[in-house]
């Protein structure tokens, strides 16, 4: 596996990580423990070394899985959590109290086995405790040792700004593919500009791109995707449209739809990395193999003459979802 560095940080990572939610929160059951550790071990001897959780990922349980799979390669990974959500659950909203900062860092230490957190994100601003009171208690945390690197998810520029003025930011995560492409206008120049990585989640638009997803399927009850707008029985009717240009050009390159779009962010930025999650030994495979995929200019324009074709039909999140994103 080739590796990327996340900005002017120095973290190097894995060009492709692993993104560990899924395996027992937002996306129906939860896999069984024993598979999880096994596929998570499997994604290590493939070569990933970036592996992300956050405490409000089935309020710790994620981390706990994560910290048991990694235990015996710990020296070998960088570990990213989150902090940011009262009690740890995202329906009780923010809380990045400097004293709350520093419960969840403690507390994710133990869960993930631990003595520090390799990149700690704040997962989603919070309007009521201003960035360099959030960025101070980061600091402290680097300073003591129990945190190598700062991160931000789903922040806006003011707020990147601001935090990375207090203490360095490592690395942005937001969502970012070729079916959510507003990031280029929104905070890519500035990470440009400040020497800040980019982790992309759901880099296959939450499974869409890969064409499993039809119109017909079925979600469990549990499934984030039933509350999404751009998942609604009629817009993945109308955005099949890309999934098939998709599919045309990954045939033409002997590749499949998810190597393609994943390529597709590898080629855009050298200090983008995607994040895609799965419980399938097999797609935890095909989203490898897309690291050692090349995409060349002409199928870069390709891509984009290609998708530029289709409007994409619903919005990304609900409007009370969207709310708590500030941008």
């Amino acid at each position: 596996m080739k590796t990327r560095k996340l900005g002017k940080s120095n973290l190097e990572v894995s060009a492709i990580g692993f993104g560990c939610m899924g395996l027992n929160y937002g996306y129906g059951p939860a896999t069984e423990k024993q598979p999880a550790i096994q596929l998570i071990r499997a994604a290590f001897d493939h070569g990933v070394t970036f592996f992300d959780t956050a405490e409000a990922y089935a309020q710790g349980a994620n981390e706990e899985l994560l910290g048991e799979a990694l235990e015996p390669f710990r020296d070998q990974v960088v570990i990213a959590t989150k902090f940011g959500f009262q009690d740890g659950d995202y329906t009780k909203g923010q809380d990045s109290r400097p004293e709350r900062i520093r419960e969840v860092a403690e507390a994710a230490l133990k869960r993930l086995r631990t003595d520090r957190i390799d990149l700690f994100y704040q997962h989603r601003v919070d309007a009521n405790v201003a960035m360099e009171d959030v960025a101070g208690a980061v600091k402290e945390l680097i300073q003591q040792g129990k945190v190598k690197h700062f991160g931000l998810s789903e922040a806006g520029v003011e707020a990147i700004r601001r935090a990375h003025a207090v203490q360095p930011v490592s690395a942005l995560q937001s969502e970012y593919s070729l079916w959510w492409r507003e990031p280029e206008q929104s905070v890519l120049p500035t990470l440009e500009e400040l020497g800040i990585g980019f982790v992309t989640f759901s880099p296959l638009g939450k499974g869409f791109l890969t064409g499993a997803i039809s119109e017909d399927t079925k979600f469990e009850g549990n499934d984030i995707r039933n509350a999404l707008p751009r998942f609604q029985t009629e817009a993945r009717q109308a955005n099949q449209a890309l999934v098939k240009l998709l599919g045309d050009i990954a045939d033409s390159k002997h590749a499949t739809r998810a190597q393609i779009a994943l390529a597709w962010l590898l080629a855009q930025k050298p200090w983008i990395v995607p994040i895609p999650g799965t419980t399938k030994l097999h797609r935890l495979e095909e989203n490898i193999g897309a690291a050692s995929f090349e995409l060349t200019p002409e199928d870069l324009q390709r891509i984009e003459a290609a998708v530029t074709q289709v409007q994409i039909q619903g919005a990304r999140y609900p409007t009370q979802m969207q709310k708590a994103i500030n941008r």
